[in-house]
């Protein structure tokens, strides 16, 4: 309702100028669009005009009617227009331009709308602010958000955790905590058998890790450890020996040039000036070449 001097406001312009906008009715005469008009018109003495709405959506008729009332504030205006929205099936986009909203505000009242209904009816009536009510929301939305996302994640991977919630016998947390010590453990024991496939194929005899874990030689986090340490000397015996041969690769022209002046005394001085390893190698090099 409009406070009582706007209400004495247009009790007067209407005593003057006449009611210029019917009051809505629905089909059973119950008041849809005016009743600061018809309270005006019995503070005038003036006898009200009255039209009956005979859509078949008579609550977005109202929230429509609603958004242009000149005593709303832009975040009113917002979350009337998105709660209309909800009940005509309009779009946000065609409601913003039609009623000159940000396109912005009318996103965030959605969202409030949506995550924090409450809020929402707070918002429309002026009794709280959009923005502070959309920070709510959005944060709202975004625990709503990563619950879901933990709960499709149990159903995913983990049937029975997730049907141990529904239940409430367990904790969507609870439940999360043991699922990733599940994928931790088998994270480990397929380290440790891609160590021991490795480990294997490289030619050594002493057993597998996992097998030593099994009988409880040593335990799984020690087989872990074992594995982690084996698979690091192996990089870097890999990344060295590949280092090591890019160099040959950029030195190979050197072998080339020795091997087209076999018995020259330049190939003569270039050996004898090498530690004897070396120039042994550099003998069969020149030989492969």
């Amino acid at each position: 309702m409009l406070d009582p001097d706007e209400l004495l406001d247009l009790a007067e312009s209407i005593k003057t100028d006449g009611l210029l906008q019917d009051i809505v009715l629905n089909t059973d005469g119950v008041l849809l669009d005016g009743r600061n008009r018809l309270a005006a018109c019995e503070i005038a003495g003036v006898e009200p005009r009255f039209t009956t709405y005979t859509g078949d959506n008579p609550r977005a008729k109202i929230f429509s009617k609603n958004v242009v009332r000149r005593h709303l504030n832009k975040g009113q205006q917002a979350m009337i227009t998105a709660m209309a929205c909800s009940l005509s099936g309009h779009s946000l986009r065609g409601l913003a331009k039609t009623h000159g909203l940000s396109r912005t505000r009318l996103s965030a009242a959605n969202i409030v709308l949506q995550h924090t209904p409450d809020l929402a009816e707070q918002v429309r009536i002026g009794a709280f602010p959009l923005d502070a009510a959309y920070d709510i929301a959005r944060e709202t939305k975004a625990q709503a958000e990563a619950f879901q996302e933990k709960r499709d994640r149990l159903t995913e991977h983990a049937p029975d955790l997730a049907k141990q919630v529904t239940e409430s016998r367990l904790t969507l947390d609870d439940a999360i905590a043991t699922l990733e010590e599940r994928q931790e453990a088998n994270r480990i024991r397929k380290q440790i058998a891609d160590a021991d496939t490795l480990h294997l194929a490289d030619g050594h005899t002493s057993p597998p890790l996992a097998q030593l874990a099994e009988r409880g030689d040593i335990t799984w986090h020690q087989a872990n450890q074992r594995a982690e340490e084996f698979l690091a000397r192996r990089q870097e015996a890999i990344d060295r020996a590949q280092h090591n041969l890019q160099l040959i690769a950029e030195s190979w022209t050197a072998v080339q040039d020795l091997a087209a002046r076999p018995g020259t005394q330049l190939t003569w001085d270039i050996l004898s000036g090498l530690v004897p390893e070396v120039r042994l190698l550099a003998e069969r090099l020149i030989t492969l070449n």
